[in-house]
């Protein structure tokens, strides 16, 4: 999967727009990324790319590049 590949599958987990998301867009700025969307992203890591996410693992994500980083 291609990182263009993973930021869609990241827009369609924070049902965003297609486009919406860029590896430098900061987490903070993306009012989607709540309490829901952030165990919905551990359940993707785990289904999607056999890791294992923990809260204090997103604590430390700035930017989607982070996630990405981590799913590689």
């Amino acid at each position: 999967m291609t990182k263009v590949e993973k930021i869609r599958l990241l827009e369609e987990t924070l049902e965003l727009d297609e486009n919406t998301l860029t590896e430098e867009t900061l987490l903070s700025e993306v009012p989607e990324f709540d309490s829901m969307a952030k165990l919905t992203l551990i359940v993707l890591c785990d289904d999607e790319f056999n890791k294992k996410l923990t809260g204090e693992k997103i604590k430390k994500f700035k930017s989607v590049r982070d996630i990405l980083d981590f799913i590689a």
